[in-house]
This record gives C-alpha cells, sequence and structure tokens, in this order.
C-alpha cells in the first residue's frame, strides 16, 4: 500500500516534455545595458593592502573618484559606442567569443620539428604533494 507521500512524490522520469510557448501577453525582454565604471581612486597604503588581500575597501566620505571608463558589463562595449543600442550580450553573445566560429578562420597546425631534430623525454615533474611545494612548483614565488 503507497503511503500519501509516495502518492506525491511519483513522476515518470522518462516522460516527453512538451516545449511550452510564451503567453502572448509577457512582457519582451529587457534588452537595457548594465553600466558599470573602470575607476581610478588615490588610496593609503594600508588600504591598498586591505584591497589586495579582500578585493574590496570602504572610502571616505566625499572622495573623487577618476573614472577611467564607461563600459556595459555584460556586452564590454564602451558607454559612447552602444548607449543608443539595446544590449547585444543579451540577443546574442558571439561577439564576445571572436564572431561566428563556422566562418572564422581555422587555427594554423604547429611547425613541424626539422627532419633531423631527435625529441628527448624528460624527467618526470611532481606538481602536487609535499615534494612539488618544496620543490617550487605549485609554490607562488617570491
Amino acid at each position: 500500500m503507497p503511503t500519501p507521500v509516495l502518492d506525491q512524490l511519483e513522476f515518470n522520469l522518462f516522460a516527453p516534455v512538451e516545449p511550452t510557448a510564451p503567453e502572448p501577453d509577457d512582457e519582451p525582454e529587457d534588452l537595457s545595458h548594465s553600466w558599470v565604471v573602470a575607476a581610478e581612486i588615490s588610496v593609503k597604503e594600508r588600504i591598498a593592502k586591505i584591497a589586495d588581500f579582500r578585493g574590496s575597501f570602504t572610502t571616505d566620505g566625499g572622495t573623487r573618484v577618476d573614472a577611467l571608463e564607461v563600459y556595459c558589463r555584460a556586452c564590454r562595449r564602451p558607454y559612447e559606442d552602444v548607449a543608443d543600442i539595446d544590449c547585444e550580450a543579451l540577443i546574442d553573445n558571439r561577439h564576445l567569443i571572436g564572431g561566428d566560429q563556422s566562418v572564422r578562420a581555422k587555427r594554423k597546425a604547429p611547425a613541424a620539428p626539422p627532419p633531423n631534430a631527435t625529441i628527448i623525454p624528460g624527467g618526470r615533474i611532481q606538481r602536487r604533494g609535499l615534494n612539488a611545494y618544496v620543490a617550487g612548483v605549485s609554490r607562488p614565488p617570491r
């Protein structure tokens, strides 16, 4: 005898999924840009150390901020170029991956070594564990 909980949880894992058509009264997507400003702020050494460690910091009230560039966070294009058009990243972001992949030039094959070259296998490099750390493989440079 099935329990009430199992009756509620029954479903067919391999049931065909029917695509749902959008309702005609749905509002169109908001294709506006999300603007961000690349800024430059002069800080003291103490604040610079905190910002480097945490990735953020707070400033005093009334601090003047120099805007280096204003661009859209989604499509990564400058404000003056795309201010009056819709954000293309929300429509199609092919411009971020170098254009249409089917019409781009293929990568060049690496050059073959000279015919008289001999490939000499190197030693095995330990990349994990204590030995790798001691050898300096995984340790950041000083």
